[in-house]
């Protein structure tokens, strides 16, 4: 009988390969979501055999992938949540600065709603990102800080498909963005002053990069 140790090099190779072809796929289906399996094969450096092995077709890889930003933005919320309630306007910031380093996901998932995850499953993934911002929304069109002329999940689709058009400039080159200038923006668009919103988005950066240990 093989000795377990002598397994835990392959198990520690399979990860490796899984975690390289996924990777691969975020970035290659956000490029072309038309891509096919032996060409993501190719681009993960791996054969069509290894990939076939962890993902039996297309559907069970973007499946995988929709579940890996399920818990890639459950856990950026989660880190979010420790932080006390702030003012609306600077939980927004904070927000979305925080979702920026995770935002390819976002625009890769709305990307395959249109291809092939379904908008039901991608509306499953996102909800609870949808339902913090409109949240967020709501209070601070009670405060007064955002402007009220739209409903709070109405704004909120609206500074998303925003966020989702700034994220695809920042990857063609036409932005250059860390997060704050597009913070700013939705700031602005959601009703703050542009002053204002300039100083929220300065210090909820503090923040941001507080929290990440920074």
């Amino acid at each position: 009988m093989p000795k377990p140790a002598a397994r835990e090099p392959q198990r520690r190779n399979a990860r490796s390969n899984r975690a390289r072809i996924l990777a691969t796929a975020r970035q290659e289906l956000g490029r072309d979501p038309d891509v096919t399996l032996e060409e993501l094969a190719r681009a993960a450096g791996v054969v069509r055999r290894t990939l076939f092995g962890h993902f039996p077709g297309r559907a069970a890889l973007l499946e995988a992938l929709a579940e890996e930003a399920s818990e890639t933005l459950r856990a950026t919320m989660e880190d979010g949540a420790r932080r006390p309630e702030a003012p609306a306007e600077h939980a927004l910031a904070h927000f979305t600065l925080s979702m920026w380093a995770v935002g390819d996901r976002y625009r890769l998932l709305l990307s395959l709603a249109r291809h092939d995850l379904g908008a039901e499953r991608v509306a499953e993934v996102l909800a609870p990102a949808r339902e913090e911002v409109t949240a967020i929304l709501d209070r601070g069109q009670r405060e007064g800080v955002f402007h009220a002329h739209l409903p709070p999940d109405v704004l909120s689709a609206g500074l998303e498909a925003m966020t989702v058009a700034l994220l695809e400039q920042v990857n063609t080159g036409a932005l250059t963005d860390d997060g704050t200038r597009t913070t700013v923006a939705l700031l602005i668009a959601a009703g703050v002053p542009g002053e204002r919103a300039h100083s929220v988005v300065t210090e909820a950066a503090k923040g941001v990069r507080a929290d990440d240990g920074g």
